[in-house]
C-alpha cells in the first residue's frame, strides 16, 4: 500500500481510493451528506472538503483521489469554515420546525449544525413553499425539507432499479420530484423504504400508524394484538443503544404485553405457515409441470416491482401471502373464534422491518370476506417510539414468552429475516416432502446472505431442482429478464427488495450501517444454530391449526384464507 499524509500524519491508501476512503480507514472522520459507500462519488454536497495543504484548496476528499505526497488537513480553520458556510445556506431555506420533525434528534444536518456551532441564522433565502405528499399508504414526502444530497434518487436508480425520483427544474428551482411533478402513488415507487433508510433529513419518512394504535389500545371495544417480523427481535436493540444483533425477543414481548396489547405472536410461527404452503406448491408445480421457476411472495415491494415493470413473469409467483398477512388472516378467523371474540373487533397490528407491508395491508387482494388482515403497520422505528412513550425500560423488564399457539415457531421461520431465509427453509422441506427424509445437517450455505446472485442444486429423488436467491431490486433484474424471456434454468427463485434482506428493511433503525446489518444477520444465524426445532413441517402448533381448522396445505381453506392474487399496474396506483 502506498501512503500519504493526512493532519500530520502517515496513513496507507491502495491506489484508486479517495482521500475519504484513506481516511475512514486511518479513524479519521470527515463529515459527509452525500456520499453513499457502496455506489461511486458524485462530489455533490461539499460537506467533506479538506484542504490540501501544499496549495490550500479546498478538495471534496469523497471524490478525490488519494495520491502519494498529498497532504490534507481535515479540521482546518479554513476546511471547517467552509463546512459551516455549507450548512448554513442549506438552513436558510429549510424549515424551523425541528421539534415537530421525524427526526428530530436523529437528523444528519442537525447534527452537522450541532457539530458545526450553527447558533443562528445568518443567511436568509426566499423559501419556496412545497406541500408535503402523502398519497403514498407507506412514505410521505416533505420537499420543503430536502437538501438535494441526491441520495434518494441514486439509491432508487442506482440500487433499486426503480427510478422513482430524480432531480428536476434549474438553479434555484431545483428539486427532486417523481415523473411529471405527480404524488408518489402515481410514480413507479414500490414502497420499500430505501430511499428514507438514505435520507439525511425529514424529507423521507415512513407515514406513521401510531396515532391509530394508540386510539385503539384505549378503545375498550376492541380486542388488540400484535405480531412481530422475524428481524425485529435482533434490529429493536439499537434503537435503544444495546449492542447490534443483541436477540431481545423476550423483552420486546414484555414490553407488548405491559403496553397493553391483548396478545403477541410471533410472525416466525406464520413463517413456517408460509413455507408448509409454499414448499407444497413448489413440489406441486414441479411434479405437474405447473409454471416454473416459482418465485417467493413475501416481500411486499418485490411483487409491486413486478406488478409494475414485469407483469409477464406475475403467473411465475407464488400464490401464498405473506407471513404477516397469512397470520392476520388466522388471528381474524380463527384465532378471535376460539378466544369467544367476535372477528369485528379485532384490531390487528405487526411490527416489520419494512415500510412495504404499510402498502401491502392496504392492499384490496388482503381483504377476506370483506375484512383486512392486518389493520395497522408499525414499522421497527415505531415500535421504539411507541416503546419510549409508555415509558418503558427495557433492562428493568422480566423477558415474556409470545402467546400460544402462535408463539411456537422454528427457526427455520426465523430465517426470514436475511435473503435467502425463505429459500433455506423451503429447501428444508421440500426435501423431506419429496424424499420422506431430512437434509443433511440442515444448513444450505450456498443461498445464505451474500452479494448478488446466490445458487444452489439439489438431487431429490432423482429430480434435480435448482435454486437462485437474490436481493435488492436492481440485482433482481437479470433474473427476472431470463424468466420473462423463458431462458431462466430455475426452479424456485427466492426475491428480496432490500439488499440483504428484511434485516436491512427500509423501516429498521436509520442510518445504513453495514457492519451493523451483518450483526444482525450473524444473530438470525445463531439463532438457527442453537435451536432444537429447525424445519417448519415439525412445528406442532402449525400441523394443529391444519388439523383444526385449515384441513391441509394446499387444500379450500388455506386457499381461501392463505392465498392471493396479482395484478399488472398500468394507472401505478
Amino acid at each position: 500500500m502506498e501512503q500519504m499524509i493526512a493532519n500530520g500524519n502517515m496513513i496507507p491508501f491502495e491506489k484508486g481510493e479517495t482521500v475519504l476512503t484513506a481516511l475512514k480507514r486511518a479513524g479519521i472522520r470527515v463529515p459527509t451528506l452525500c456520499h453513499i459507500d457502496c455506489l461511486p462519488p458524485v462530489g455533490a454536497c461539499r460537506i467533506c472538503v479538506v484542504e490540501d495543504t501544499a496549495t490550500g484548496q479546498l478538495i471534496p476528499s469523497c471524490s478525490f483521489p488519494a495520491a502519494p505526497g498529498l497532504s490534507v488537513a481535515t479540521h482546518s480553520v479554513k476546511a471547517l469554515k467552509a463546512r459551516k458556510t455549507i450548512v448554513e445556506l442549506l438552513l436558510a431555506n429549510h424549515p424551523d420546525d425541528c421539534l415537530y420533525c421525524d427526526r428530530n434528534l436523529n437528523c444528519d444536518l442537525q447534527k452537522l449544525a450541532e457539530e458545526l456551532g450553527v447558533r443562528q441564522r445568518r443567511i436568509s433565502g426566499e423559501r419556496i413553499a412545497q406541500f408535503v405528499d402523502n398519497s403514498s399508504p407507506a412514505i410521505m414526502r416533505d420537499p420543503e425539507k430536502c437538501i438535494l444530497c441526491g441520495k434518494c434518487v441514486r439509491t432508487c436508480e442506482e440500487i433499486q432499479g426503480v427510478s422513482a425520483l430524480d432531480f428536476s427544474g434549474r438553479g434555484s428551482k431545483c428539486k427532486i420530484s417523481t415523473a411529471f411533478d405527480q404524488s408518489l402513488n402515481l410514480s413507479t415507487c414500490v414502497s420499500c423504504g430505501q430511499c428514507v433508510m438514505a435520507c439525511p433529513t425529514g424529507a423521507l419518512t415512513e407515514r406513521s400508524s401510531l396515532r391509530e394504535v394508540m386510539n385503539a389500545l384505549q378503545d375498550p371495544k376492541k380486542t388488540v394484538v400484535i405480531q412481530h417480523a422475524p428481524a425485529i427481535s435482533v434490529s429493536l436493540a439499537e434503537e435503544f443503544g444495546l449492542p447490534a444483533g443483541s436477540d431481545i425477543m423476550g423483552l420486546m414481548t414484555a414490553a407488548l404485553k405491559k403496553i397493553g396489547f391483548k396478545a403477541v405472536f410471533d410472525t416466525s410461527f406464520s413463517a413456517d405457515l408460509t413455507i408448509m404452503e409454499e414448499a407444497t406448491e413448489l413440489v406441486e408445480r414441479v411434479t405437474k409441470k405447473g409454471v416454473l421457476p416459482m418465485i417467493t411472495s413475501c416481500s411486499p415491494a418485490w411483487i409491486k416491482f413486478a406488478e409494475t415493470f414485469y407483469p409477464t413473469v406475475l403467473p411465475h409467483l407464488s400464490t401464498c401471502k405473506s407471513p404477516q398477512q397469512m397470520l392476520g388472516a388466522v388471528i381474524r378467523h380463527y384465532w378471535a373464534g376460539t378466544q369467544g371474540i367476535d372477528k369485528k373487533a379485532v384490531y390487528s397490528v405487526s411490527a416489520m422491518p419494512c415500510t412495504a407491508k404499510k402498502f401491502e395491508a392496504e392492499r384490496e387482494e388482503m381483504l377476506v370476506k370483506g375484512a383486512p388482515d392486518i389493520d395497522a403497520v408499525l414499522t421497527t422505528r415505531e415500535l421504539a417510539k411507541l416503546i419510549r412513550m409508555y415509558s418503558i425500560e427495557l433492562d428493568k423488564l422480566e423477558p415474556a414468552a409470545c402467546d400460544l399457539p402462535f408463539g411456537e415457531r422454528s427457526s427455520a421461520g426465523k430465517l426470514f429475516g436475511a435473503s435467502g431465509g425463505v429459500m433455506e427453509a423451503a429447501i428444508r422441506t421440500a426435501h423431506y416432502l419429496i424424499t420422506g427424509r431430512e437434509l443433511g445437517n440442515l444448513v444450505v450455505a450456498a443461498v445464505r446472505s451474500g452479494v448478488g446472485l446466490r445458487e444452489t442444486a439439489l438431487t431429490l429423488n432423482g429430480l434435480t431442482l435448482k435454486a437462485a436467491v437474490v436481493s435488492g431490486l436492481g440485482n433482481a433484474r437479470k433474473v427476472l429478464d431470463e424468466v420473462a424471456a423463458g431462458t431462466s434454468p430455475y426452479h424456485f427463485i427466492e426475491i428480496m427488495s432490500c439488499p440483504g434482506g428484511c434485516i436491512n428493511g427500509g423501516g429498521q433503525p436509520r442510518g445504513i450501517d453495514r457492519e451493523n446489518v451483518k450483526r444482525r444477520l450473524a444473530a438470525l444465524y445463531a439463532i438457527d444454530a442453537a435451536a432444537t426445532l429447525r424445519v417448519s413441517h415439525k412445528n406442532r402448533a402449525v400441523a394443529e391449526l391444519y388439523e383444526k381448522f385449515l384441513g391441509k396445505p394446499g387444500g379450500h381453506t388455506s386457499h381461501e384464507l392463505l392465498h392471493t392474487t396479482y395484478q399488472a399496474r398500468t394507472d401505478l396506483l
